[in-house]
């Protein structure tokens, strides 16, 4: 980066316009997750944020990558007849 000139930039705490991608997750999150849920224990919350988490990164459609998942989850079939050796 320095190399061309650029210099880091500082986002000041507290200013969501500054960082538009953090606070758009950060809203999703809150909205799809967060205000729709009561969380008892840690390990409660643990579970349902990481179901949430894969759905986001594996089902979701995201209109910056044209309405598709991040990383798309990949399910191989498996053949349930049984083998004959």
């Amino acid at each position: 980066i320095a190399a061309v000139g650029a210099t880091t930039a500082y986002i000041e705490p507290g200013s969501p316009w500054e960082n538009g991608y953090c606070e758009s997750f950060n809203g999703r999150f809150r909205d799809e997750l967060l205000n729709g849920e009561i969380f008892y224990s840690l390990r409660e919350a643990q579970i349902l944020i990481e179901q949430w988490r894969r759905h986001y990164n594996t089902k979701r459609p995201h209109s910056a990558l044209g309405y598709r998942p991040p990383a798309p989850e990949t399910i191989i079939p498996m053949d349930h007849r049984p083998m004959m050796h």
